[in-house]
């Protein structure tokens, strides 16, 4: 009787694999939309075709296309749609691990996919994140990248790209390595912590060729009295293009807004509760902009775990996962009397923070301005604000919040402002939403497929 039910799990996954390929469609750069999401259950990368006429998806031939080596996490695309990038975080496999022992541990890495004009995504090229200087040295090496980099080291928790493409940042979280030895006798096992080790930066070159910059990673400050070592968790860059049209700040008629030249990074840390304000040089190299003499950062709610800046450098929005709440801030990018030195230091927005629904986690701002939207990812819902353009409080929209599937765990709105995807890890699929440009609001349309456990979603 097993066996017979053997058979028929088999036949159905070879069904549904068979629907994916009969669903595939061809993809033109300059008619369709693409959606880029990484499969954790079978280890590779899918593509999608999005009919903008009518925000159809349909997979385009690749469900056996390249691996993602690893565990894989988020996903980015480069400004010009060019190239994706894929968080992963890859096993230790020590070449020498002495007989009767053990070693877990891990390293990160960034994958790196060309986009070919098919929508197709070539073969990845493999970036590991700087091992932890913290690693034991009584521990094995890692075995990955051991001529440059022998030390485990930590998961890539977030990644943001500038919005000309220059650098690449990746945030780091807290982790464990473990080394057992005696497993045939009276095993001992040492745990080492290794704490996040902040904010890698790599300049992109040719071909999207990732290379660290000097100084990096960039380690977190500690808050006085704080909750532990800080961690990570989220991060978003300023944008130094404006939207061409649609946006308050948009160039495409008068008044002549222009973009600053010079950009900043706001990082997350979910240990000590703030989000922290960095400079970036041209070289790529940060630089903390303390909140005030007295903390680092600027307050957030409990565990911040998204962060989202406004596309007209106005406003930054921080989702917090354990307080259920949206904190909504205002950027001191002018000499105002409220604002004595334009830094791009915050200032918490009057009435915040602003209720969300369970686990508020991911979090976007549309394309214009106009609108927040967070997945609340314990509620396995999607909520969506109207931002006041003059202050950048928060306005909950109407028939907000809408459900999502299960396990929604990330989000992307496609730049035309028309839709919304959430992709949900346990339902294996991508939950969609046609966005009404005037009000927010969001209609739902029936989720798409993906393969087994999606862990992020990019689209252009």
């Amino acid at each position: 009787m097993r066996t017979r039910f053997t058979w028929i799990a088999a036949i159905f996954g070879l069904v549904a694999f068979g629907f994916l390929v009969a669903c595939s469609t061809k993809y033109s750069s300059s008619s369709n939309g693409l959606i880029v999401v990484p499969s954790n259950g079978y280890g590779v990368m899918e593509t999608f075709s999005l009919d903008l006429s009518n925000g159809h998806v349909s997979q385009i031939n690749n469900v056996n296309g390249p691996p993602t080596l690893g565990v894989p996490g988020a996903v980015i695309l480069d400004p010009a749609g060019a190239f994706a990038y894929v968080a992963t975080t890859e096993n230790c496999v020590p070449p020498n691990l002495p007989a009767n022992s053990s070693l877990t541990a891990v390293q990160g890495a960034i994958v790196t996919y060309q986009i070919g004009s098919d929508g197709k995504l070539a073969a990845g090229s493999t970036n590991y994140v700087k091992g932890n200087p913290a690693y034991p040295s009584t521990f094995p090496t890692c075995g990955l990248d051991d001529a440059t980099n022998p030390n485990g080291g930590n998961q890539v928790s977030a990644m943001a790209i500038d919005s000309t493409g220059k650098f690449l940042f990746a945030a780091t979280t807290q982790t464990t390595a473990t080394y057992t030895i005696d497993l045939n006798t009276t095993p001992i096992s040492t745990v080492a912590t290794l704490n996040s080790v902040g904010i890698a930066v790599y300049a992109i070159g040719s071909n999207a060729s990732l290379t660290e910059v000097p100084g990096s990673p960039f380690s977190l400050p500690a808050e006085p009295g704080g909750g532990g070592s800080p961690s990570a968790s989220a991060l978003a860059v300023t944008p130094t293009f404006y939207p061409v049209q649609f946006a308050p700040c948009s160039t495409f008629a008068p008044p002549t807004f222009i973009a600053p030249a010079t950009e900043y990074l706001y990082v997350t840390d979910s240990v000590n509760n703030v989000v922290l304000n960095y400079s970036v040089s041209s070289s790529g190299a940060l630089a903390l902009v303390p909140f005030s003499t007295a903390s680092a950062g600027a307050t957030t709610g409990t565990a911040p775990a998204g962060v989202a800046v406004d596309p007209c450098n106005r406003f930054v929005f921080v989702s917090n996962a354990t307080s259920n709440s949206v904190s909504a801030y205002t950027i001191c990018n002018a000499v105002s009397q409220s604002c004595q030195v334009p830094n791009y230091s915050l200032q918490e927005v009057s009435g915040s923070p602003y209720p969300a629904g369970d686990g508020p986690g991911p979090i976007a701002v549309y394309p214009f301005g106009n609108f927040v939207y967070v997945v609340d990812t314990g509620s396995s819902q999607l909520s969506g604000y109207r931002v006041s353009p003059s202050n950048g409080s928060l306005t909950v929209l109407a028939a907000s919040p809408v459900a999502t599937n299960l396990g929604a765990n990330a989000i992307a709105i496609r730049n035309d402002g028309n839709w919304i995807f959430v992709s949900n890890f346990t339902s294996s699929n991508v939950s969609q939403y046609a966005i009404t440009p005037a009000t927010g609001t969001l209609t739902s349309i029936s989720p798409f497929i993906t393969l087994n456990n999606p862990t992020g979603i990019a689209v252009k």
